[in-house]
């Protein structure tokens, strides 16, 4: 049986794995496991030992769980509500208002979050229940909840970035300093785009409230401060180099608890539901990154992902026409399959493909977050519109609707970053240069 053959089989046994409700983790080393045992003549069990071991024994998988167990316990405490009364003062007297919180306020709690469906779900429960009381367009603010929601994939630190710095063996600091400016685009492009139909439109907004002066402008940002802090103190002791990722995100961890203990809202349920949450979806993760480590291992001793980059190299496609389909590719998977899954599943296969063009697989790694994001707010399996659904009551087909120019803005962002890959690979590489 050729290579061709041979990966069209595994395939097949892939998707009735998949389609009859097997765990992905199972599936992946179920495959890798028939891979070796039918094709190849090494033993099964040394693959297993040393792929699952290898990728277990990761010190970047260490800040997994930390990163998580800091959302969670943000997730479940009155930092997150405040961020809502900090951010609203400054953005009144723009077109839009306080539809722009949703944007603003997604992009702070992703930098302590590292999770979309936490993001949406925070910001959602203080943003959506106040702009509807107040007289906002139900559509936009949806929209842009959802839209915004996918900021937490791609500002640092982000889950998502973990496992695919794990997955394709480059430096986790790197992809999250990389992740940075893209980040500040995207914000910059929905904001852009309320601010843009808040003139056009002026009845997506009521009325301007009563000014504010600077001084209580101030004093209600107060409120904002420490999870600036906190930020701050995560994401620039990785960037000056202070701390490793992994250091960096026990830091985060102590911080929140104390922020937490010092807003009154650490109790030992908090604690307990914070801690039990992170342990269930690190898990989960660290399963499915042992289940793909086993099955990359097992393509690599099959010489499929090598046949298939030959067979791609061999056509001469443009580079781009490459990216292009691949962008294709991951859309239409990411209405199946989860992010995470999604990369652990394609990364053994995509990446030799990707080296071989030329891309920098720092700058892929925005790339494949980014395609992601948008899988999110695509329907049938949008997590994101899942979330909002669950908040709203709305039919997951109007939430889809209304995320649609968001997921244009996403498209526009990803040829932005394809035609000028500086936007994601100019800060690391200064810091490469320091």
């Amino acid at each position: 049986m050729d290579l061709i053959n041979i990966g069209l089989f595994l395939l097949l046994v892939l998707a009735i794995l998949l389609g009859t409700g097997v765990w992905i983790s199972v599936s992946l080393l179920a495959l890798g496991w028939i891979a070796i045992e039918v094709f190849t003549s090494v033993p099964t069990l040394k693959a297993v030992g040393s792929s699952v071991w290898g990728s277990s024994a990761s010190w970047t998988l260490a800040a997994l769980p930390l990163f998580i167990w800091m959302g969670e316990i943000l997730f479940r405490t009155k930092l997150s509500e405040n961020m809502f009364r900090g951010l609203a003062p400054w953005v009144g007297w723009l077109p839009g208002r306080l539809l722009h919180v949703n944007v603003l306020g997604c992009g702070v709690f992703a930098a302590v979050s590292g999770s979309s469906a936490a993001t949406v779900a925070t910001i959602g429960k203080m943003t959506l229940p106040e702009l509807r009381k107040r007289g906002y367009d139900e559509r936009l603010s949806i929209g842009s909840l959802a839209g915004s929601g996918t900021l937490g994939l791609l500002i640092p630190p982000s889950i998502i970035m973990i496992v695919y710095a794990v997955a394709a063996e480059v430096s986790l600091i790197r992809l999250f300093i990389a992740g940075v400016l893209p980040g500040l685009m995207l914000i910059a492009l929905f904001s852009g785009y309320l601010l843009i139909v808040g003139w056009l439109r002026p009845e997506v907004a009521p009325a301007r409230e009563a000014a504010m002066s600077l001084g209580q402008k101030l004093r209600a940002s107060l409120q904002l401060f420490p999870v600036l802090v906190l930020i701050a103190g995560v994401i620039g002791s990785i960037y000056f180099g202070i701390a490793t990722a992994t250091e960096a995100a026990a830091m985060g961890v102590i911080g929140a608890l104390l922020l937490a203990a010092l807003t009154g809202s650490l109790s030992w349920r908090t604690f307990s539901d914070s801690l039990m949450g992170a342990t269930r979806l690190s898990c989960m993760i660290a399963f499915i990154l042992a289940g793909a480590a086993f099955l990359t291992t097992a393509m690599a001793y099959t010489g499929i992902p090598q046949a298939l980059a030959a067979w791609v190299g061999a056509m001469d496609l443009n580079r781009y026409v490459l990216i292009a389909a691949l962008c294709l590719l991951y859309i239409i998977m990411g209405c199946f399959i989860d992010g995470i899954s999604l990369i652990v599943l394609t990364t053994s296969i995509v990446l030799p493909l990707v080296t071989a063009a030329g891309f920098d697989l720092i700058w892929f790694g925005i790339f494949i977050i980014f395609v992601v994001e948008m899988a999110q707010i695509t329907p049938p399996l949008g997590f994101n519109l899942f979330v909002i659904q669950g908040m709203t009551g709305q039919n997951i087909f109007t939430v889809a609707r209304a995320a649609i120019p968001f997921f244009c803005l996403m498209v526009v962002a990803v040829a932005l970053i394809t035609i000028f890959p500086e936007i994601a690979t100019w800060l690391p590489s200064t810091m490469t240069r320091r």
